[in-house]
């Protein structure tokens, strides 16, 4: 196979999220205040990702929206831009600490009344939903052991043709590093050859930052 990939470098990625239409003052208020807590920051979404789901959510006409790992809130508030004023947003998360940065950004960009957040384990909040078809859209940014766990609950409560967005499916790189064997490493490897054989749903796997699988439930 031939690959078609541009690699990369700082001054291309500055050129790449130079070059999104999204302009969000909150956002970026909320990207610098989260990049300050130092290292952990790391678990916020990237720019462009966010851009690029804002933009997917409004492609699909999403109405209904569950997000599984919310941390400061910053994909949050990029879905629920996404949103029209009745739409709404289940976010989870066992967080209070956290989620109580998300809240205040969330107020100022004026969405919060689209936001349910849920300190509970997602697991626990996931199954005491209806088992019905009802989200439109699901985004999974959590620890990556349950993942599958979260894929099962969730796929029968998306509807037909709605997707389900994996984060860091590529986990650094380590799912393709034989040497790598830790537990996340090796649920995320799982989880990817699982979506990838899966025949309730179509998947693809982009490399848009540390990798975002794509699924679509089957009608």
């Amino acid at each position: 196979m031939t690959h078609k990939l541009t690699p990369i470098t700082p001054e291309l990625y500055e050129y790449l999220v130079a070059h999104r239409s999204e302009r969000d003052p909150v956002l970026a208020a909320l990207a610098a205040e989260t990049e300050a807590l130092g290292g952990i920051s790391l678990m916020q979404i990237a720019p462009e990702q966010g851009a690029f789901m804002t933009l997917l959510a409004r492609a699909i006409g999403a109405r209904q929206i569950v997000e599984v790992g919310t941390f400061t809130g910053y994909s949050a508030l990029c879905l629920a831009r996404a949103l029209p004023a009745d739409g709404r947003l289940l976010a989870c998360d066992v967080s209070a600490e956290w989620t109580a940065i998300a809240r205040r950004h969330w107020q100022a960009a004026g969405v919060a009344d689209r936001i349910e957040l849920r300190l509970a384990p997602a697991l626990e909040t996931l199954r005491a939903l209806p088992a019905e078809p009802r989200f439109d859209l699901a985004f999974v940014d959590a620890d990556k052991v349950s993942y599958r766990a979260y894929y099962e609950e969730i796929l029968p409560r998306t509807r037909p043709n709605g997707l389900i967005l994996f984060d860091n499916v590529l986990w650094f790189g380590r799912v393709a590093d034989d040497a790598a064997g830790d537990e996340d490493t090796r649920a995320l490897r799982a989880l990817n050859d699982l979506l990838a054989s899966d025949d309730r749903v179509e998947t693809v796997m982009l490399p848009i930052a540390d990798g975002l699988t794509i699924v679509r439930r089957k009608d």
